[in-house]
């Protein structure tokens, strides 16, 4: 038996040395592996597409909770569902209001405000509509993106404060606050300040409210037989209405007439 150079039984001389030094071929993936693997990564439009919906998601979303947070805290839409204010207000007009007053900013003789009716100021007749169609109006009326309806709200002018002595009316048919004739130009034209006589002081808490359209108004005056002899608590106050948005045509802020009551004294 023979052995060779290396010392190694059987192996020809260098076989060893070249055989760890050959290079290997490079390695590639199965084509069909490789397809499969770009099958599974979503496409870039699908990627943009998802991104989009989620960025839409978020906007909806965020704008509907702003609209609730503006509607319960600061400022809601009214619908205007009589002629009673006229000519200031009309039928079908849609007003802003402010719901930092009474709060924060306090109410004044002059101002409109919408109120909850204090009981039986109002007959509400009964929805006609579908089932369906109440519940998605009711659901866009609460987030704030369709303005408040009649229902149980109303719209009048303050007309008396807590503590006001209101008297209808002086010789020359003016209303007298605190022993102050006043002179309402925002009155509908070619209508009197009242054609119903009355003579009160407004309780502690209470508002006495009057419509514009005095003839065409079932306000404080209409209801004075009732309990709380026409009068509505402050507490009824949803807010005061500040800017008529609706028709675009008749788009105002609505200001307090503040010179009208400007010379009434304080309640004794």
């Amino acid at each position: 038996m023979t052995t060779d150079s290396t010392g190694h039984e059987g192996a020809p001389s260098g076989a060893g040395s070249e055989a760890e030094g050959a290079a290997m071929p490079p390695s590639y993936p199965p084509a069909s592996s490789a397809r499969h693997e770009r099958s599974d990564q979503p496409a870039p439009s699908e990627k943009k597409r998802g991104g989009l919906l989620r960025e839409a998601l978020v906007v909806v979303v965020s704008a509907l909770v702003l609209s609730v947070l503006i509607k319960t805290f600061l400022a809601q839409a009214f619908y205007i569902p009589s002629g009673s204010m006229e000519d200031t207000l009309e039928f079908g007009d849609r007003v802003m209001v402010t719901k930092l007053a009474p709060g924060p900013l306090e109410l004044e003789r002059g101002d409109l405000v919408v109120f909850v009716d204090p009981g039986g100021w109002l007959n509400v007749p009964e929805d006609s509509r579908p089932g369906w169609q109440q519940a998605i109006s009711d659901v866009f009326t609460w987030v704030g993106i369709l303005p408040q309806d009649a229902g149980h709200h109303l719209i009048k002018r303050i007309i008396g404060m807590p503590g006001d002595h209101v008297v209808c009316c002086h010789e020359d048919g003016n209303l007298v606050i605190n022993g102050e004739e006043i002179d309402e130009p925002y009155l509908k034209p070619g209508v009197n300040p009242s054609e119903i006589e009355f003579d009160i002081v407004v309780p502690d808490g209470e508002l006495w409210l009057l419509g514009d359209n005095r003839s065409n108004s079932a306000d404080s005056r209409a209801h004075m037989g009732q309990p709380g002899g026409g009068t509505v608590p402050v507490d009824n106050v949803v807010g005061r209405a500040f800017v008529l948005l609706w028709p675009l045509d008749r788009f105002t802020l609505i200001n307090n007439p503040e010179d009208v009551f400007s010379s009434i004294p304080d309640p004794e």
